[in-house]
């Protein structure tokens, strides 16, 4: 039975901001804690904005309900989820709700994560991304040369600037230094309605595009079913997609080649495992969005063929918040799980201490 939880909030600076605004992503610590004297450890996160929010919810309603619960991921994630719903489906609700579902996680998976959830995978490939819209071209350019450098065979980099001929000319310099052969996935991160998109793939058609992702407004189900079918580029959709009911009808509308969960926006591994296999009974692959330090050991337990997004600099590990052991490593554009009890986050206590945030 669950006694207590507590969560620390955390202001963490990025050593490569996403944008001029962007220089911290708030780290939401929380520590979950049993009759019988175990504790497990999860997070949540906010890039930009949110943070105070979550903490404060942690802080108070979900504590107050995840009290004398059973320590049982399934079972506290739909009490939680009904319990709130009334707060909002999604958003500050299931990003609050990942902090208590990943320490269940964590409490539960005592023979790892991988091997308590299976292993179907060694390693996973792994792709160089970058929040690079403000990137001048050179910037970009050297990005590029970065992964191209460390092995990477798959790079995704922003679009949607305002002037389509300047996107082209950054997905045509980044295609010359990654060469033919490698993967070459856009971002436009929500910036085009129906008619910019459709013309903004085709201009990116001789560059061979790997994927187009959120191309268009998350929520506009109709617009993407209409650019899926006009389009031969695969589109990705799902990283502002909160719950399994709403990949739900991105699926049955046939709105997206391929899913992007993130593992904390959903609300926690439970239902990330439950939108993985609702994806799967429609062919549709889950390419688990950000997070590798969690996303890189549910890729290889994942039933379909999948990838995992590496932004540069900016995972738990590269912004020092863990002590080594890493839960993951990456080399040569591979990701690979360590061996370790539970989710294997050894939060650096000094680290926390630094950027503890009120």
């Amino acid at each position: 039975m669950i006694t207590d939880l507590s969560s620390t909030l955390h202001r963490v600076p990025m050593i490569r901001p996403w944008s001029p605004e962007m220089t911290h992503i708030h780290v939401i610590v929380t520590v979950l804690t049993t009759d019988d004297e175990r504790s497990g450890t999860g997070f949540s996160w906010a890039p930009w904005v949110g943070g105070r929010a979550v903490h404060a919810l942690l802080e108070s309603d979900i504590k107050d309900a995840v009290v004398g619960l059973p320590a049982h991921p399934g079972v506290v994630y739909d009490r939680l989820w009904w319990h709130l719903h009334e707060a909002g489906r999604g958003g500050l609700v299931t990003t609050a709700l990942a902090a208590v579902d990943l320490a269940l996680w964590d409490l539960s998976a005592t023979d790892g994560l991988v091997r308590t959830l299976g292993r179907r995978r060694e390693a996973v490939e792994v792709y160089g991304s970058g929040v690079n819209r403000h990137y001048t071209l050179q910037e970009l350019v050297a990005q590029a040369e970065r992964w191209a450098g460390q092995g990477y065979t798959a790079v995704k980099i922003k679009v949607g600037l305002d002037d389509l001929s300047d996107d082209v000319e950054r997905v045509a310099a980044v295609r010359d230094v990654i060469g033919p052969g490698a993967k070459l996935m856009l971002d436009a991160n929500q910036r085009w309605d129906l008619p910019r998109a459709l013309r903004a793939i085709e201009a990116f058609r001789p560059y061979d595009p790997y994927l187009v992702e959120e191309p268009l407004p998350a929520a506009d189900v109709h617009a993407y079913a209409r650019l899926r079918a006009s389009v031969d580029v695969p589109i990705a959709l799902g990283e502002n997609t909160y719950t399994p009911y709403e990949f739900r009808d991105l699926l049955v509308a046939g709105a997206c080649d391929i899913v992007q969960p993130n593992v904390i926006r959903v609300g926690g591994i439970t239902p990330f495992l439950r939108v993985a296999e609702l994806a799967r009974t429609f062919d549709v692959p889950a390419f688990p969005h950000l997070l590798p330090d969690i996303s890189g050991q549910l890729a290889c337990c994942l039933p379909m063929p999948t990838m995992v997004e590496d932004v540069e600099d900016a995972s738990f590990a590269a912004l020092g918040l863990l002590r080594e052991p890493h839960p993951v490593q990456i080399a040569d554009g591979m990701l690979t799980p360590g061996d370790h009890r539970g989710l294997g986050l050894a939060f650096d206590c000094a680290r926390l201490a630094e950027t503890q945030h009120s």
